[in-house]
C-alpha cells in the first residue's frame, strides 16, 4: 500500500507558474504509475476528475491531456518517493482541485478507474 499526500496548491494569478508535489509513504514508489488528476467548477456534472498528466514507473515516459500540453510538465524522483507537477502559463480554467494518484498496473490510463491510490487534493485557484 502507499499513502499519497498532495502540497503546493495556492491562489496565482494569470501567468504565472506554480509546482506541485506528491509525497508518497508506504511501498516503494519506484513500483507505482503516477498521475495528476484535476476537478474544477466549470466541468460538467457527472465527469469527475479530468485527466491531467501521466508518467511510468521509472519517469521516463509522461503523458499530457492536451489542455495541458507545453505548459505542464510532470516529473518523479523515486529516490525521494515524489512525483511534481510544474505548471507554467497558467489560466483559469486550470483553476481546480488537482488530486495525485497511483497504480500498480503496467499500462498507461487517463481513466480514474484504472488507480487504486488517491491523494485529498490541493487546491489551485488562478485569478484572472
Amino acid at each position: 500500500q502507499v499513502q499519497l499526500l498532495e502540497s503546493g496548491g495556492e491562489l496565482v494569478q494569470t501567468g504565472n507558474s506554480l509546482t506541485l508535489s506528491c509525497a508518497a509513504s508506504g511501498r516503494a514508489f519506484g513500483d507505482y504509475r503516477a498521475a495528476w488528476f484535476r476537478q474544477g467548477p466549470g466541468q460538467a456534472p457527472g465527469t469527475g476528475r479530468a485527466f491531467v498528466a501521466a508518467i511510468s514507473r521509472s519517469g521516463t515516459v509522461t503523458y499530457y491531456a492536451d489542455s495541458v500540453k507545453g505548459r505542464f510538465t510532470i516529473s518523479k524522483d523515486n529516490t525521494k518517493n515524489t512525483v511534481y507537477l510544474q505548471m507554467s502559463s497558467l489560466k483559469p480554467e486550470d483553476t481546480a482541485v488537482y488530486y495525485c494518484a497511483a497504480t500498480l498496473k503496467t499500462f498507461h490510463s487517463t481513466s480514474p478507474s484504472r488507480y487504486e491510490h488517491w491523494g485529498q487534493g490541493t487546491q489551485v485557484t488562478v485569478s484572472s
